[in-house]
């Protein structure tokens, strides 16, 4: 029996979450719906020009796998994530809240002297999130970042694909599902975001590599990967790279494929407020599902039921107990 159900890799970012308008994000020239890496001053310019909306802001541990291993932790999965933070206080909060959620670690996870990379989440009225991310330590994160023993007794490896804009952190993730591969572990990777497919496409299929065995994505990005012009043709075409995928749809649902059959699962009506995590909590709730032997049907089914719950209040996570109540 695997000592791990799912082992992430990712960012560790240390999110502040606030609530904005479409005028600001003009004005402050913020390309809206998208994830935009930025340096530290930018992003200090941003907080200082938006000061007056900090004073509901909470501080939370994220970074988009980070976000799914904590929820299927939460759902009861045993969990390990490879991520980079620093000796600094953001840092130890950070794996103070892995810890809390029952995530493991590698232990010399934050001995190192940098800076914790930090996001800027931005929210508006009609719940779309936009995200201006100082990566900070987590750009160097690397192969000596996994924990080959802990990824070899896992059932799943999770790979985000946010770690193709970091020149040591693609080739982690590469090393990460051939290591997997080589033990029999099967191989999930995340397509993250539209801007993230369409400006890193091919370091995308780099990391993809000879297939693996499940594509997470959202319509948008499905299209940009594929290079395809209808939702029809990219699900065909998606198949070259992956034995099964989960296509999420907002308000539609998710469509999947589970390797022989196609099948749409509606989502429960909602009414949004934060779409940030939605994407993050449809993956960590479905791999759950898989680890403990659930079908595609019943893994999208609550997965479609976490993400519905998740984008009606603020932030990319749910309570402990809320996660409870999803299992019934």
């Amino acid at each position: 029996m695997s000592q791990y159900d799912i082992y992430g890799i990712g960012a560790a970012l240390v999110d502040t979450e606030i609530e904005v308008n479409e005028t600001q994000l003009s004005n402050l020239q913020i390309e809206k719906g998208v994830m935009t890496l930025v340096d530290e001053a930018r992003q200090a310019e941003l907080i200082a020009q938006l000061a007056d909306n900090l004073v509901a802001s909470k501080r939370a541990s994220g970074g988009s796998a980070a976000n799914s291993i904590i929820a299927a932790s939460y759902f009861g999965a045993k969990t390990f994530y490879s991520c980079r933070v620093a000796a600094d206080d953001n840092g130890d909060f950070y794996l103070r809240d892995l810890a809390d959620a029952g995530v493991s670690y590698h232990n010399n996870n934050g001995s190192r002297s940098g800076i914790t990379g930090k996001c800027l989440v931005m929210i508006t009225a009609d719940a779309e999130r936009t995200m201006n991310t100082f990566l900070g330590i987590s750009e160097y994160l690397s192969v000596e970042d996994i924990d080959s023993e802990a990824l070899a007794n896992s059932q799943y490896a999770y790979i985000e694909g946010y770690l193709v804009t970091s020149a040591t952190g693609k080739p982690a993730a590469i090393e990460l599902r051939q290591q997997a591969k080589s033990h029999g572990v099967k191989t999930a990777l995340s397509l993250s975001d539209p801007a993230i497919v369409n400006f890193f496409r091919d370091g995308l299929v780099e990391m993809v590599g000879d297939g693996v065995d499940i594509i997470f994505c959202n319509e948008a990005e499905a299209l940009t990967f594929t290079q395809t012009n209808s939702f029809e043709d990219a699900c065909s075409e998606l198949k070259k790279y992956c034995r099964s995928f989960a296509i999420t749809r907002g308000a539609k649902g998710a469509h999947l494929f589970d390797g022989n059959n196609s099948f749409d699962v509606a989502s429960p009506e909602v009414k949004a407020i934060d779409t940030n995590g939605a994407g993050d909590m449809f993956a960590g709730a479905f791999l759950f599902g898989l680890s403990r032997g659930d079908s595609f049907q019943t893994c999208a089914e609550l997965a479609t039921r976490a993400a519905a719950q998740v984008v009606t209040q603020f932030g990319p996570r749910l309570r402990a107990e809320q996660h409870a109540k999803l299992l019934g």
